[in-house]
């Protein structure tokens, strides 16, 4: 994907989002032999400089005139907070333009896993994500996307080992970027991840879904769903107004028999809204016999709504579902003490 960017009002092309085959493409235009394409790629993806002057291996000449073709820039950190309770780290980043986004670097057992973000800021409106509160910006490109990762691994030491598009932004709104994303993350001259080690979240926009289906990625689908019927989820959710429940299981359903990859539904529970042995027997309805998994998640407190639950709702929902046969699970908060949820850092660092 050719993407410029105006650098001191010169155009050039942002390097880090170019896929192997167009770096090729745009070394050999500068008539270049074939096998720098490949030194440049290990410098960006497994060394991961941030400037071309640390590509030893080249000539002074040579990187001076990639200096001149292309963009190359690291994010800035403007803030890092490190809980104390579990080791997660968040990320305030600072783009090239002034905007910011977030990330989150979370450590389990099998290893660390980062939430990147997709967009600066988001369109769809939940009531519930501090996300959208701040209005959308911008969507991101493959290399910002990338260089999340990157940067969080060099901040922090840490190898990452899987990687969740659930912060900031709807990644299925960016769907073009995202793919290269993927593509660049993938490649195995590169960062080399697979993609089974992916998890890309949405609030269910339903042509994508098929779109994404028929790429075949290999990585897990994760459908915010909140509701199992359409007037809860449309209160809480704009984009239910436009693809119904109906909808998004039909899309949901063809993305399993494409792709053979279960499906996990994210379902942020709200007391008074959405957590009533009634809801749970509609959910068990709507989700008879398709091989899924719910991720039941204590809604996060935000300023600007009222909505609040905590973890023994939470339980008391699992239990609703187990007993009806749905297998459940509370996900594990964490980076409670340093407000690790998507968003919250960004609006406050942005309203101050």
């Amino acid at each position: 994907m050719i993407i410029t960017i105006t650098d001191n009002d010169v155009e050039k092309i942002d390097i880090l989002s170019l896929t192997f085959d167009e770096l090729a493409v745009q070394i050999e235009r500068m008539g270049e032999k074939s096998f720098r394409t490949k030194q440049i790629f290990d410098w960006l993806h497994v060394k991961k400089v941030t400037s071309f002057d640390l590509m030893t291996n080249l000539s002074a000449q040579l990187r001076e005139r990639l200096e001149e073709k292309f963009w190359l820039k690291s994010l800035f950190i403007s803030k890092r907070l490190d809980s104390l309770a579990d080791n997660t780290v968040k990320y305030l980043y600072k783009l090239s333009d002034g905007t910011h986004i977030e990330s989150v670097l979370m450590e389990y057992d099998y290893g660390n896993t980062i939430c990147v973000s997709t967009q600066v800021g988001c369109k769809m409106g939940c009531k519930f994500c501090a996300s959208t509160i701040a209005g959308f910006v911008r969507n991101l490109r493959p290399g910002e996307i990338l260089q999340q990762i990157y940067t969080a691994s060099a901040d922090s030491g840490r190898k990452i080992s899987s990687v969740v598009l659930m912060g900031i932004g709807e990644p299925l709104d960016n769907f073009d970027n995202v793919v290269e994303f993927l593509r660049l993350l993938n490649d195995p001259r590169g960062f080399g991840m697979s993609l089974r080690h992916v998890t890309l979240s949405t609030c269910g926009i339903v042509p994508k879904i098929y779109q994404l289906a028929q790429l075949d990625l290999g990585l897990t689908l994760t459908v915010s769903l909140h509701a199992a019927d359409d007037k809860t989820r449309s209160e809480i959710m704009p984009i239910n107004k436009a693809y119904s429940i109906e909808k998004l299981m039909k899309a949901c359903r063809s993305y399993f028999d494409k792709t053979s990859r279960r499906v996990s539904f994210e379902y942020a529970l709200i007391n008074s809204h959405n957590d009533s042995i009634s809801d749970a027997k509609k959910l068990a309805k709507l989700l008879e016999g398709f091989p899924c998994h719910i991720n039941i998640i204590p809604v996060n407190s935000i300023k600007e709504c009222d909505f609040v639950s905590d973890r023994k709702s939470a339980q008391r929902f699992k239990r609703y579902l187990s007993d009806l046969g749905i297998n459940a699970t509370v996900r594990r908060t964490l980076g409670t003490d340093i407000e690790a949820a998507c968003g919250q850092l960004r609006r406050e660092y942005e309203m101050k």
